[in-house]
């Protein structure tokens, strides 16, 4: 866009413009869920008046426990309707004390991933600047993996119930679903992640000794697939030989897929080797763009530090700069994650990370190194 000045013939520099406005949801939930969303917005918005290359509004949505205990649902009817209004969403936390797990999360976070299918659970690990992963003899460059959980059927495909309730012979079954599509999209993108990946190396985890049906098919699926990307090895794994891998090879691996169970649970041992929960990310994706992506740190919503103003918002902030390299903004992930590191570097920690500083402190610090990057 040009200036008033140019044109009328002067000599005038070209006043950048932003070239893109987002529209985000904000959904900070339950726990320290509002603390991290709140420190997440702080930053992108700086990160968006010192690049002045894009615009973002982020609009708060209550859905959450409080809104469950006072409406009797954890989200609206029109939910999905409504998230589709966005160009995305970020999440804070959701669970509380006093509300069984099962009905906080298929209330909220399971009514959004399935019905709107972001299939693709994106989890990358990393030790920061300043921080140690929690192996002995493991240098930081050793844990370098992006963990790829799919998202949208598997265990948590919500099939199965109980009879015969409170008597001894009471039966509960939990039907995990496995559907060629599903495994063949997830199997797809985890090829095309590896190939992204300089190592080009993908490690496919199963436990098809003992699980005979949809193990067996997503082996079959994932030897399928392999022949499409040549240029990508990769070997396979038994679930629980891979928690071995993890903390004996760490070096060994580049990109991890896994199904919903599995790698939630490896994602966690991941983010704890590498340091800490509180700077694990994740981002919940739709690959083919048709609904908006959700991204939320991997961290619960810690009731036992909750309102302590302690919490670890570099879990969230970095799935911001997910966020922003899903939307495009390539350049402004890079910036935000160059922030992190810098002040990581520089010692500013809160205490899971062995240091003494709160939310508020590391949320300033950042802002306060995307001025320093933007000025160079």
């Amino acid at each position: 866009m040009l200036t008033a000045d140019q044109l009328d013939g002067s000599s005038a520099q070209v006043v950048a413009q932003p070239s893109h406005n987002y529209k985000i949801a904000s959904i900070p939930a339950d726990g320290i869920g509002p603390e991290v969303v709140s420190a997440a917005i702080e930053v992108v918005k700086k990160l968006s008046e010192t690049m002045k290359t894009f615009t973002i509004d982020f609009e708060h949505i209550p859905w959450g426990t409080a809104y469950y205990k006072k409406t009797g649902k954890y989200v609206d009817d029109d939910v999905l309707e409504r998230l589709k209004t966005y160009d995305a969403a970020l999440f804070g936390s959701v669970g509380a004390p006093d509300v069984p797990d099962h009905i906080s999360l298929w209330g909220l976070l399971l009514a959004i991933r399935g019905p709107l299918q972001l299939y693709a659970n994106v989890r990358p690990v990393r030790v920061f600047p300043g921080t140690s992963a929690r192996l002995r003899d493991c240098n930081a460059e050793d844990i370098d993996w992006v963990l790829v959980r799919e998202n949208a059927e598997g265990e948590y495909s919500g099939h199965g119930g109980r009879s015969h309730r409170g008597q001894l012979w009471e039966v509960a079954t939990e039907v995990a679903i496995f559907t060629r599509v599903g495994v063949e999209r997830i199997m797809r993108f985890a090829f095309e992640t590896a190939q992204s990946r300089p190592r080009k190396l993908l490690t496919v985890v199963t436990k098809s000794n003992s699980m005979r049906n949809g193990m067996v098919l997503w082996d079959e699926v994932a030897l399928a697939v392999s022949k499409d990307y040549p240029d990508v090895k990769w070997d396979k794994m038994l679930v629980d030989a891979m928690t071995v891998r993890m903390v004996n090879q760490p070096k060994s691996l580049d990109v991890v897929v896994g199904t919903n169970l599995h790698m939630d649970i490896l994602s966690d041992l991941a983010a704890a080797l590498a340091g800490s929960l509180g700077v694990a990310p994740s981002s919940n994706l739709d690959p083919t763009r048709k609904n908006p992506s959700l991204f939320e740190p991997v961290h619960g919503s810690a009731f036992d530090i909750t309102g302590k103003g302690v919490a670890n918002p570099v879990a969230t902030i970095w799935s911001a700069a997910e966020m922003m390299g899903w939307l495009g903004e390539s350049e402004a992930r890079l910036r935000l994650l160059k922030a992190v590191e810098n002040v990581c570097g520089a010692g500013i920690l809160t205490a899971d990370l062995g240091g003494k500083a709160n939310t508020k402190e590391v949320t300033q610090a950042i802002c306060a190194e995307l001025e320093k990057l933007a000025s160079k």
